[in-house]
């Protein structure tokens, strides 16, 4: 079994001390500049399908810990009721959410939660409660070792290739048979290869991955840690 405790992230106060105070002046930031954007977002919300801006999400947090994930809600009321994982073209977002998801602009109110401590601007993204206990493997939970955050190498991977791998009527099975796991294994290869460079180029990576996406872009690569993976996996084999 993996041990959970041996992890290089995190372990020099400094560090932490360095990372957290990125993460506030950050988030801070990103709140004052981004605010017009996100009073756009609520009032198309409104417009398009009267009812809550927000949408209070519960995930699992650091040390197993749950907590409320803020998002501007891009779903009609009620549909989460019908499952926690959102397919390709599924017919509750409705038009106004999608240009949200899009754009990412729907993970906006997360920055509330790094103010709060509850989440990081880098690190695994928060999963539901239900699909960690039922679905995390030992080895996966050492994700839940740390904050987790609005960007990584996971959701980098679901952001430009996730639709490949969420189509067809069960978005749900998809995602816990063949999605969950890639994306799990991508953030444990950021959390052992940890860095505060490697924080920046994740931002950097994932803003680029939204413009091009708005550029009309198609064919993304997958993400560098995916290949790294690969490349492990095929070297054990031959070994």
């Amino acid at each position: 079994m993996t041990d959970l405790s041996a992890l290089p992230i995190e372990r020099k106060p400094l560090q932490a001390a360095v990372k957290r105070a990125a993460d506030v002046v950050l988030a801070l930031s990103a709140l004052i500049v981004l605010s017009p954007v996100m009073l756009i977002a609520a009032a198309g919300i409104l417009i398009c399908d009267p009812g809550p801006v927000f949408y209070k999400a519960r995930r699992m947090g650091k040390d197993m810990k749950e907590v409320t994930m803020y998002k501007f809600r891009t779903m009609r009321v009620g549909s989460d009721k019908h499952g926690a994982i959102t397919g390709v073209n599924d017919s509750r977002v409705f038009s106004w959410g999608e240009i949200l998801r899009k754009t990412k602009i729907d993970e906006l109110p997360q920055l509330v939660n790094i103010l709060k401590g509850e989440m990081s601007v880098v690190g695994p993204r928060p999963e539901d409660v239900d699909i960690v206990k039922e679905y995390y493997t030992e080895k996966e939970k050492l994700t839940l070792k740390v904050l987790p955050g609005l960007a990584c190498p996971g959701s980098i991977f679901n952001y430009t290739h996730g639709d490949k791998y969420l189509s067809g009527d069960d978005a749900g099975t998809a995602y816990t048979d063949r999605f969950l796991h890639i994306k799990l294994a991508l953030d444990i290869y950021y959390l052992r290869h940890w860095s505060l460079a490697y924080d920046v180029s994740i931002i950097t990576r994932t803003v680029k991955a939204i413009i091009d996406t708005m550029k009309g872009g198609e064919g993304a690569d997958y993400p560098v840690e995916y290949k790294k993976i690969r490349e492990m996996r095929r070297w054990r084999r031959k070994s």
